[in-house]
């Protein structure tokens, strides 16, 4: 793989990874019809999640098991993200040290807790996405 494609798959988990983190957190401020904001926040994350994987597989033309980890990376740096900022929403607020030390675990737990269904998901729906007749399997 050279070094351009190698920052292009990079920027992209980076770019939507951010983005992820910044639906949860934008989506999260609305005091009212919190369940309304909720649902919103996971439709709209879903569809970057598989426009995605599309795009690691259509535009970049990525195998399926390598497609998988970059969807999941990105998910995953999106959990770390919204970690970081739970953290800093707990200075805000007057909470006990056994909560923080429990977000402090979140920066671990919650991108592992994500990232890996993220991975098996994508990996399963890039599997599907190279088996269609119209496409070529990628390198």
């Amino acid at each position: 793989m050279d070094e351009a494609r190698r920052q292009q798959w990079a920027r992209v988990v980076v770019l939507i990874g951010v983005m992820y983190a910044l639906i949860g957190v934008v989506f999260a401020w609305p005091a009212t019809h919190v369940r309304v904001w909720r649902l919103a926040a996971w439709l709209v994350s879903a569809a970057a999640y598989a426009a995605h994987i599309g795009y690691e597989r259509f535009g970049l033309r990525h195998a399926p098991h390598r497609a998988a980890v970059h969807v999941a990376l990105a998910v995953a740096l999106g959990a770390f993200g919204l970690a970081v900022a739970a953290i800093i929403h707990s200075l805000s607020v007057v909470s006990t040290s056994q909560h923080h030390r429990l977000l402090l675990v979140a920066l671990v737990v919650w991108p592992i807790m994500t990232g890996l269904p993220a991975f098996l998901v994508g990996l399963g729906a890039s599997e599907l996405l190279a088996r269609l007749p119209w496409n070529a399997r990628a390198e």
